[in-house]
């Protein structure tokens, strides 16, 4: 059943090359115009635009203009003569049928992550099928929809059906929305009709596998996934498109797809640059830090998340992720440069300028996952262009954007590296920033446990029996070791937001923790590693201990709170300005074994949607509180952390809000669940 893609109507301060005729870029901080045209706001990723319309004393007056529907529920099928919009798991009834290996997991609209753009009055976003929309921002209604249809090709790895994002480009005639694909393609569509941009590598495409090695177009790995995915927007500069990539982290063998970074033409879509997450050839830098040439089959390190670009200076600041496999180092021995690194490259060239691995060898799925935060501040009366990360592990590392250097010492300390599995050969040091200090929770130790009343400390004891603890960076374990924060983070893909008024980061965090098992392969299986990750039901070496994780009885927490938490950070003296819990986290306070002890808000209503900033507030979408107890967005003072409004969800928060002015009214828009099937939302004021 061969398909065709089909639309639904209804820099730089130097010249990036004379030949491009494209006017020098200039850096914005924020978000300019009343618009939103880059999925963090602006390509520092601040997250914040100056809009003050919306404030504290009538933020709680919000109400929803309009709802958008995704268009994922109903999709086209093509006859032979004739073409009918069908639902879509009618359509999928039909590809399954045709091919019942298809897919790994079944397609779905239900994870809508994308935070929407919005450019001259139209709204445009990306969804969990990899289709773009242009809706009208004053009304909701779908100007177009444009479908590269890779649900046919198979399931995308690792998150399957998710996309964050989508880029703008323009050059004052002419504008595209372009978006990699879960199967490996960069699309470019006319921003007016939602038609291919034919000019733009093959009918409106580029081909991401091409020249990447180990990802073969047409085939899938050995756990039937599609071998390279992009799901979170491209950054767009000038005429330059940077884009990331996705690949299965859950791999069992240690030979997968390089993570690259890649730089197109936004006219053409000829190929720029790459670089190589990965080095490639022994005389490539970095390549000493794989022993035994591992470079030559390891994979992954990819730049999953977002990234952001300095326009002035040139450079792009690229966040990797993990080698392959993310839990077991042992056929990759070395630190595994550029994994788990911060590497500004230039826009131009894609060469290296300066980088920082955050962790050396990592183990611990602590992928930097979010785009680092451009700001410019003062430290100790000297003027900084910095760079903020963002980490799984609980630190913001910072350094002069331009030179590479740490704003504040950053110490390489001992670690534990003794271990159980076998050919597991750990770094003996990590690097832990002396400033700003860790914005969450590190570590798993007895005194870390709940201690609400006797009884629970004592339930929290039991269930840590015969699980390693320890400290940040404790090696993982056949027995199990329960790590924090946990390989989800901590902090995550929804990232930072940072003040350019004030250089004031905003993070919101989880304390949670992981536990990784692991197996041995099976006779027979196509394996090339030791070790694998147990998921699922799957079996697991016991070492001494039957239990997958540890449990608290009755739904209990096994953590002293906050379980989630907003903290401000000053980025000119690295202090803490405050932290608040992000809700009551009314669950625990109410649970019949607590709700006689009075306690204080706990956190843990968060949802991974992230802050968006405004002139007076800092906003953020929690998944309890409500009037009834539901999702609610709150409004919080930026200067104390002290919740002022909020205002009712008709559903869960799934992306990270945004906020745009139009007519003269300012519109805070996100995706949502509910009403049967995910959405984009916007608020205003009432008329």
């Amino acid at each position: 059943m061969r398909q065709h893609p089909l639309m639904l109507p209804t820099m730089v301060a130097m010249v990036l090359g004379a030949c491009l005729l494209a006017a020098p870029v200039e850096a914005q901080p924020g978000a300019t115009d009343g618009e939103w045209r880059s999925y963090a706001a602006d390509t520092f990723s601040s997250k914040y635009s100056p809009l003050e319309q919306i404030t504290a004393d009538n933020f709680g007056d919000l109400e929803v203009a309009w709802r958008w529907r995704t268009a994922d529920t109903h999709l086209v099928y093509e006859g032979e003569h004739s073409a009918s919009v069908v639902p879509a798991q009618t359509l999928f009834d039909l590809l399954e049928a045709e091919e019942p290996a298809r897919w790994v997991t079944r397609p779905g609209p239900g994870r809508l992550v994308a935070t929407p753009l919005m450019v001259d009055g139209v709204l445009y976003l990306s969804t969990p099928l990899y289709q773009a929309a242009a809706i009208d921002a004053r009304t909701g209604e779908t100007l177009w929809v444009h479908d590269p249809r890779i649900y046919e090709a198979g399931t995308p790895a690792p998150a399957p059906w998710a996309h964050r994002g989508v880029g703008y480009w323009d050059n004052g005639g002419e504008a595209r929305i372009v978006w990699g694909t879960g199967d490996g393609f960069l699309v470019a569509v006319d921003a007016q009709t939602g038609l291919p941009a034919a000019e733009f590598g093959n009918d409106g495409r580029v081909d991401l596998t091409e020249n990447l090695p180990r990802a073969t177009r047409g085939q899938r790995d050995n756990l039937n996934l599609l071998p390279l995915s992009s799901q979170s927007a491209p950054l767009v500069v000038g005429d330059t498109i940077i884009v990331g990539s996705s690949i299965n982290d859950f791999s069992i063998t240690k030979e997968m797809p390089p993570g690259f970074a890649r730089a197109y033409d936004a006219r053409t879509g000829s190929h720029r640059w790459d670089f190589h997450n990965i080095p490639q050839s022994t005389d490539e830098f970095g390549s000493d830090t794989w022993l035994d040439e591992s470079w030559r089959y390891s994979g992954n390190a990819n730049s999953w998340s977002n990234m952001s670009v300095d326009p002035e200076l040139g450079y792009v600041y690229l966040p990797t992720s993990t080698p392959t496999s993310d839990y077991y180092g042992g056929h990759r021995p070395g630190n595994n440069l550029f994994a788990e690194s911060l590497v500004a490259v230039d826009l131009e060239t894609g060469q290296r300028v300066w980088h920082f691995q955050m962790v050396h060898h990592g183990v611990w799925d602590y992928d930097n996952p979010t785009a680092p935060n451009l700001l410019d501040i003062t430290v100790d009366g000297r003027a900084i262009k910095a760079v903020a990360q963002v980490t799984k592990q609980g630190f913001v590392y910072a350094f002069d954007r331009v030179t590479g250097e740490p704003i504040w010492p950053i110490e390489e300390r001992e670690v534990n590296t003794e271990t159980d599995l076998e050919g597991e050969v750990l770094s003996p040091t990590q690097p832990f920033p002396t400033r700003p200090a860790p914005f969450d929770t590190q570590g798993a130790t007895i005194d870390d446990l709940v201690d609400f009343t006797p009884e629970v400390r004592q339930m929290a004891i039991e269930a840590v029996d015969g699980f390693r603890l320890g400290p940040l960076f404790t090696p993982l374990s056949l027995r199990g070791t329960i790590f924090r924060p946990s390989a989800g983070g901590g902090a995550n893909w929804s990232g930072a937001a940072v003040d350019p008024e004030t250089g004031i980061l905003y993070v919101p965090s989880r304390n949670v923790h992981s536990v990784m098992r692991f197996r041995r392969p099976e006779p027979g299986e196509p394996s090339t590693l030791d070790y694998i990750l147990s998921r699922g039901g799957a079996s697991f070496i016991e070492a001494g201990n039957p239990d997958r994780r540890p449990r608290m009885p009755q739904g209990l927490p096994l953590w002293k709170p906050p379980y989630s938490r907003m903290t401000a950070i000053d980025m000119s003296t690295g202090d803490h300005l405050w932290m608040t819990p992000l809700g009551n986290g009314d669950r625990f306070r109410n649970h019949p074994m607590l709700s006689d002890l009075d306690l204080p808000p706990l956190g843990g209503d968060d949802s991974r949607s992230g802050p968006v900033l405004t002139r007076t507030l800092l906003i953020h979408a929690l998944t309890a509180g409500g009037t009834d107890g539901g999702p609610r967005l709150v409004a919080y003072d930026k200067s104390t952390g002290d919740p002022v409004a909020s205002v009712d969800l008709p559903g869960g928060a799934i992306g990270t809000p945004m906020t745009y002015m139009l007519d003269g009214t300012q519109y805070i828009a996100l995706t949502v669940g509910g009403e049967g099937a995910p959405g984009l939302i916007a608020l205003r004021l009432p008329s």
